[in-house]
């Protein structure tokens, strides 16, 4: 299995996840130009992708969509609540119907040679989903756009050889900001977004002996830096009540308008 974000950040997400032979994308938050200009740097082009998996209808997920899907058509994965908002939006309505394809929460299904895992996240969406990924019993996840997390989250994602992950703010920049009032309570409200100390103590109860890699992603480009983000993630993994600390695994952040480093595990 093979991941890399192709840009990932409050203005944009788009995340390319594949196998040799199966190539995918969770989200289309960003232009044409850039999905293009992104896979191409993963030598692959809009012809080989086999799917694009959204995880929620907000804009930072889904603006590149319909452009996208006017120059080739390609089957969209999504919850039904995700799919009947998309639908109700002008700059979507020229989609085919039956590029649509709705996938429901805990039922697996495949998409050639992958097997993708939906699960139920908390996020002031629709019908909000975050996927997990297995070829040759090696597992990704993506998980982002959710205000908390509980046992059924950290279960589902237990045994993730590579994940990206939300870390979308640092809680006292954006309690100091500029946002205003109501903005903040949405952000730091159960169907928000994580912040970093969060991810950093989601983190702890997943990790494992074999966890290849760790990827940071969706921040605030007003309420968090990376350099914040990575740090602060590694000290509530060195501070938590495990036999891990934070240098025990390699974590990266995944940049906003640039193509990570492509994962393989």
């Amino acid at each position: 299995m093979r991941i890399c974000s192709i840009a990932s950040g409050s203005s944009g997400n788009c995340v390319y996840v594949g196998s040799d032979t199966t190539h995918l994308l969770v989200d289309a938050g960003i232009s044409r130009k850039r999905i293009e200009a992104g896979l191409n740097a993963l030598e692959l082009s809009l012809k080989d992708l086999d799917g694009i998996l959204i995880t929620h209808e907000h804009s930072d997920h889904i603006s590149g969509l319909g452009v996208l899907l006017k120059k080739r058509e390609i089957p969209i994965y999504a919850t039904r609540g995700t799919i009947r908002k998309m639908k109700q939006m002008d700059c979507l309505r020229h989609i085919p119907e039956d590029l649509f394809q709705e996938v429901r929460e805990e039922e697996h299904f495949t998409i050639k040679d992958v097997l993708v895992a939906p699960m139920q996240i908390s996020h002031d969406a629709a019908q909000p989903a975050a996927y997990r990924f297995r070829h040759d019993k090696k597992w990704v996840g993506v998980l982002t756009d959710l205000g908390m997390y509980n046992d059924y989250t950290v279960e589902c994602m237990r045994g993730m050889d590579a994940i990206l992950l939300e870390a979308n703010h640092d809680v006292r920049m954006l309690e100091t900001g500029r946002y205003p009032y109501y903005l903040k309570q949405r952000i730091l409200g159960e169907r928000g977004h994580l912040s970093n100390e969060l991810s950093g103590r989601f983190l702890s109860r997943i990790l494992h002996d074999g966890m290849k890699a760790i990827i940071l992603g969706h921040l605030s480009q007003e309420n968090n830096l990376a350099e914040l983000a990575y740090e602060t993630v590694r000290l509530e993994i060195s501070m938590a009540d495990t036999v891990y600390q934070g240098n025990d695994f390699p974590i990266s952040v995944a940049k906003r308008s640039e193509v990570s480093e492509m994962i393989e595990v």
